[in-house]
This record gives structure tokens, sequence and C-alpha cells, in this order.
């Protein structure tokens, strides 16, 4: 699991090569990860919008923005959680994800959550040791 906290907020994720959603043969790989953001702040906030940046096992960066998570914009109150499971294909056996969640808090200033960034492993790549 990764984890990352930034203003009171703690999102952790945990991702999973899904070998019967790929097909090595076909240069199509799929994670699902799961994601649980705790609202560790004194203040109730709502999830607004989320910014992923994919990259690919060639180095190659994809954006994904859009409105809340999984067709969500969930409020949190102080201690509260939130917890969804999505997915990512690539056409690469590896990659790795990171982002962030702009939340807004009860005054409606609007802050930046980390995403921390965790790795898209599959079978199908070779580990170098260094």
């Amino acid at each position: 699991m990764y984890q990352a906290q930034t203003h009171g907020v703690r999102v952790t994720a945990a991702p999973t090569f899904m070998e019967a959603e790929s097909s090595h043969a076909q240069g199509r790989y799929f994670w699902a990860y799961a994601i649980e953001i705790v609202n560790l702040s004194r203040q109730t906030v709502q999830l607004m919008t989320r910014h992923w940046f994919i990259t690919d096992g060639r180095g190659e960066v994809h954006e994904v923005r859009g409105e809340g998570v999984v067709g969500k914009q969930p409020v949190l109150r102080p201690g509260e959680s939130f917890n969804y499971t999505s997915g990512c294909p690539l056409t690469t056996p590896d990659g790795s994800m990171h982002g962030f969640y702009a939340m807004q808090d009860e005054s409606g200033t609007v802050f930046d959550v980390e995403v921390p960034l965790f790795p898209l492993d599959s079978p199908y790549v070779k580990k170098v040791l260094h």
C-alpha cells in the first residue's frame, strides 16, 4: 500500500494486476486500484475533482481529469473515510500512477490532496537488480 497525507487528508492506494482482464499476447494490461480517503482534519471536506498522471512503461504520460471519483463527490466529516475501486488499462506491462484530488473545505477554500505514486507492475516485467 502507498500513502500520502496532505492538509489532514490521508490517501492510501493499493494496486492489483488483473490477469483475467489482461492479454500479454495482445499487449493489453489492466490493474485495479483500491483507494481509501480519510479525513483526519477538524473540518468537513468534499472531494470535487481528480487529476491523474498515468505513466506507461515507455515513459509516456497520460493525464486524466474529471469531476469526483467513480461518479461521486463524497463529503467527509472529521474522522470519516471513503473507499472506492477503479481501474487502469495500459499497453505496456508496467507503469505508474499518481495525482491529486481537489478538495473543498467548509469555508469554500479549495486545496489539493496528494495521491501517492504507486507502481503498476505485471508478472510480465523483467526486474533488473542494480
